[in-house]
């Protein structure tokens, strides 16, 4: 088995005039929590769209537990589970229903179906909640459900994009202790986004900084202080990426239609 999962290099995606991510390379590591950090703007989501086949690169190579997500869409898709900014669960239907109705997309069948659905609701702590329609769900169950969701056809890869954004402090923690859970239980790959500097320092086994559509440094959190001389991980990475505050990204993940997408719906 190859040492990474993702491999990333020379990779270019530009909108027109606009160069949205700019030449960048880097691996992710089999099993590793690796956060991808950067100011709004800085192409963070325009990558992870091509990563996970939303998006076509307009140069590089990317290589997603050895597919490519250019011309094996279906593969790659197979490999990774994903956690968008915005809601994407159904909320008419139950805990359960959303599970069942994600593992008959996958092609789970019985009796693994039921076994994984039951595992992944109890490892979120919301098996006592399978009936209850989502709607009536927190923000933090909602979130937890999601996990769970993107976790029922085994994948080898978990992307979050901003998984804890808008959660209180108590339900972001717990929610990072659940990662880190499985990260440890499925041996799985976690590739996040975050605007919280303290998570990426408490999670990452390293970290890729990127800003302006270029990544500008990588490396473990101590690393990321050392070198900038710095005592905290929000310090580094100011220290960076500069004060300035930043525009929204020019392109922006809206759950429910890039699920839909993934779908092919």
């Amino acid at each position: 088995m190859e040492e990474n999962i993702i491999v990333v290099k020379n990779l270019t995606k530009q909108f027109k005039a606009f160069k949205a991510v700019d030449d960048i390379s880097f691996n992710v590591h089999h099993g590793e929590i690796f956060a991808f950090l950067g100011p709004n703007g800085a192409g963070k989501t325009t990558t992870i769209k091509m990563l996970t086949t939303l998006l076509h690169p307009t140069q590089g190579v990317i290589r997603l537990n050895n597919f490519d997500p250019l011309h094996q869409q279906h593969e790659v898709r197979k490999s990774f589970g994903i956690v968008f900014q915005d809601a994407s669960l159904d909320d008419e239907l139950t805990a359960y229903e959303n599970m069942e109705f994600h593992a008959v997309f996958y092609k789970v069948k019985n009796p693994l179906k039921k076994e994984r659905i039951e595992y992944l609701l109890k490892l979120v702590d919301l098996w006592d909640r399978r009936k209850s329609l989502v709607k009536t769900f927190s923000g933090g169950m909602k979130r937890r459900l999601e996990i769970a969701r993107g976790l029922i056809h085994h994948p080898k890869i978990l992307f979050l994009d901003e998984p804890t954004l808008g959660l209180d402090p108590q339900t972001r923690n717990h929610m990072w202790e659940y990662i880190k859970q499985l990260n440890k239980k499925e041996g799985m790959t976690v590739f996040f986004t975050t605007h919280y500097m303290e998570e990426a320092d408490k999670v990452a086994d390293r970290i890729a900084i990127i800003d302006k559509g270029k990544i500008i440094h990588q490396g473990n959190p101590a690393e990321l202080k050392k070198i900038t001389k710095t005592k905290t991980l929000e310090e580094a990475f100011l220290k960076l990426t500069g004060r300035s505050i930043r525009t929204e990204e020019a392109s922006s993940i809206e759950g429910m239609r890039a699920m839909k997408k993934l779908w092919g719906r």
